[in-house]
Order: C-alpha cells, then structure tokens, then sequence
C-alpha cells in the first residue's frame, strides 16, 4: 500500500465521518438519523480496518527485514567457515 493510498483512504474514513456530522446537524427526522448512523459507522469502522490493515503491513515488513537480516548472517557465516574437507580429524574413530 503506498502512501498515497495510506492517506486518500484515511483521509475518505475521516470524510465519512465528517459527512455523517454534517447530516446530523442538517437533517431531521428518520432520514437524518439514518445517514448519520451509516456515515459515521462506515467512517470509523473502515479507519478500524485501515488501522489493523498498518499493523498487520507493519509486521510484515519486520518479518522480511528479519529474514534479510538472518540471510546474510548466514551467508556471511558460510563464508567464514573453511570448507569440511579441509578440517583436520574431530577425533579417534572406533
């Protein structure tokens, strides 16, 4: 998810939200209860989502970052180490 995405998505929750006050301060009656009720709880509920969406995004790029980290720890450590069949004797065989 880019970053303009990330901020057009809040930023349509937040409109949402917003809307939903403007139809309870303008409107009366059913009608205007009604709008109000589903703008705000779309507004909030999709910013519920898009904030669990940033966590679940989040830990993800820290479980790659990880397994790069571990990857070239690895590597470097393979790299280091003198191949086997050039090690001396571990000890006697029986």
């Amino acid at each position: 998810m880019t970053s303009r995405s990330r901020v057009l998505a809040f930023g349509l929750a937040a409109t949402l939200v917003l809307a939903g006050g403007v139809c309870a301060a303008l409107l009366s009656g059913v009608v205007g209860e009604v709008l109000t009720i589903i703008l705000i709880s779309a507004g909030l509920g999709g910013g519920l989502l898009l904030i669990f969406l940033e966590v679940g995004l989040s830990e993800e790029r820290e479980l790659a970052r990880e397994a790069e980290r571990r990857r070239k720890r690895d590597k470097h450590t393979l790299d280091a180490r003198p191949p086997s069949r050039l090690r001396g004797p571990r000890g006697r065989r029986r």
